[in-house]
């Protein structure tokens, strides 16, 4: 661990793998770390720090996959192991209203806007013919997001909201996640 008790990389990886065994889990652990390590320039932010938030987000999701024990059980692990409490507080943010604190950095309303939209990028890669992220277009996640029965586990207003939070127009934070996501596309499975 670095001297703030930021973990390396490795270790985030290693933690994501003992509590997550299923692989599209942590295939969306992967996506969110891409925009999020990516965001993080944009905002003067550390995409070190960014990406691990964005790996761990959901670290916790297998053993306590219902609300409020999801996030806030692995809180508890991630404060046992010594983790910073920026890092803890921004994966606490990606809950609901109401479970979490309020998200107040660019750091946690980031994550919120990658969480959903990562979830439906890849869905809908899934349904192109290549399977691959090169194929993916902006008005593709757009025509699939008003298909209610599409990716039905994703909170369009989620999508939607996450922008707003960001002081983004939806496509351009739409586009941004197809580009980030597109630099992990062989470990998501998205390379076609």
């Amino acid at each position: 661990m670095s001297a703030d008790g930021l973990p390396t990389r490795a270790q985030a990886w290693e933690l994501l793998n003992e509590y997550t065994q299923k692989p599209g889990l942590i295939k969306h652990g992967l996506a969110v770390e891409a925009g999020m390590r990516a965001y993080a320039p944009r905002y003067g932010g550390d995409p070190e720090r960014w990406g691990i938030v964005g790996l761990l987000h959901d670290f916790d999701y297998e053993r306590y996959p219902t609300i409020p024990d999801h996030p806030m059980e692995g809180s508890k692990i991630l404060r046992a192991r010594g983790y910073p409490e920026d890092v803890i507080r921004a994966i606490q943010t990606h809950a609901p209203a109401g479970v979490g604190p309020e998200r107040q950095t660019d750091m946690e309303r980031a994550l919120f806007a990658c969480d959903e939209l990562s979830g439906l990028i890849t869905a809908v890669a899934l349904v192109m013919p290549s399977h691959s992220l090169a194929d993916v277009a902006v008005a593709n996640v757009r025509k699939k997001m008003k298909d209610k029965t599409f990716a039905r586990g994703v909170n369009r207003e989620d999508v939607t909201s996450g922008a707003a939070e960001l002081g983004l127009d939806l496509d351009a934070h739409i586009a941004f996640m197809i580009e980030a996501m597109r630099g992990v596309a062989g470990e998501l499975g998205l390379a076609g």
